[in-house]
């Protein structure tokens, strides 16, 4: 990898935690912030200035054998239950081999509304369902707003629930690059199989791996979008476009409870877009 991909690499991460309200890092000793501040602008001028670092390309970029699979794998399921069995036996994601369980959906697979949240938690990779921890619950309590329930027969009245990652990342830390690259061509297959007509994008990593796009979710929150695959061999099953819409994550609005407003506004939204459909 380049130095300067690296660098870009790095500052996304930044740029996500920023975007969720990060503003320090705690270490294991005390420290001087005047100083830290000080130093910054010198650390930079290092960096920008330093040699190129010969960095050994990670296998998880690009053509790597274990993106390949993955392609190969979800291009070939041809329904939701393949699709679930050639992902339970993929090893080429790491954290299969830390998470209890493999969470792969809830809900009604007919329902025109589907779901894509991050990865599990402590409590999804031990029940080995997406959304069912204290996130869970106001996510429940958000779409029960609208009239929805994964728990409805009735398609109409019911959603279809994903995440990004399969597999829980150790600590509920935030996905990596790696881990998501390998798991697009997986997610993009589930969503062409189900074929909802509305997408909720919920949380920063997943609309910004689905729509492909870098800006916070602060900003992608504000607008319609339009869904379609980036996987080549998944674009040549189906371009067939769909509405996304994307909102903060149940576990942000946990922490910060003044932004539920705004999530609200964001289901307004949907109920009017389903009403289209009715």
């Amino acid at each position: 990898m380049s130095r300067a991909a690296l660098q870009q690499e790095m500052i996304q991460a930044l740029a996500w935690y920023a975007d969720h309200g990060v503003r320090d890092i705690w270490l294991d000793e005390a420290q001087d912030h005047t100083k830290l501040i000080e130093t910054v602008p010198s650390l930079v001028s290092q960096i920008s200035q330093s040699q190129p670092v010969e960095v050994a390309a990670p296998a998880f970029l690009g053509k790597s054998d274990a993106y390949e699979e993955a392609v190969k794998l979800a291009a070939g399921a041809g329904t939701l239950e393949e699709l679930q069995s050639v992902l339970a036996e993929f090893d080429g994601i790491a954290l299969k081999k830390t998470a209890t369980n493999m969470v792969f959906c809830d809900g009604n697979p007919k329902a025109p509304v589907m779901l894509v949240g991050e990865a599990p938690g402590a409590d999804e990779d031990r029940q080995g369902k997406p959304f069912v921890g204290a996130s869970g619950q106001l996510l429940d309590k958000i779409l029960a707003c609208i009239g929805l329930d994964r728990c409805e027969e009735d398609p109409s009245k019911s959603i279809y629930i994903s995440n990004i990652l399969n597999w829980r990342p150790p600590g509920n830390r935030t996905p990596s690059p790696a881990e998501v690259e390998l798991s697009l061509p997986f997610i993009e297959r589930h969503i062409q199989l189900v074929q909802p007509k509305i997408l909720i994008l919920c949380g920063g990593v997943s609309a910004k791996a689905l729509l492909n796009r870098s800006e916070g979710i602060s900003r992608l929150r504000k607008t319609w979008h339009q869904y379609k695959p980036q996987t080549k061999e998944l674009v040549a099953i189906s371009t067939e476009s769909i509405p996304a819409i994307a909102t903060y994550h149940p576990s942000y609005l946990l922490r910060s409870p003044a932004q539920k407003k705004l999530v609200w506004a964001d289901m307004l939204e949907i109920a009017q877009k389903m009403n289209n459909f009715t």
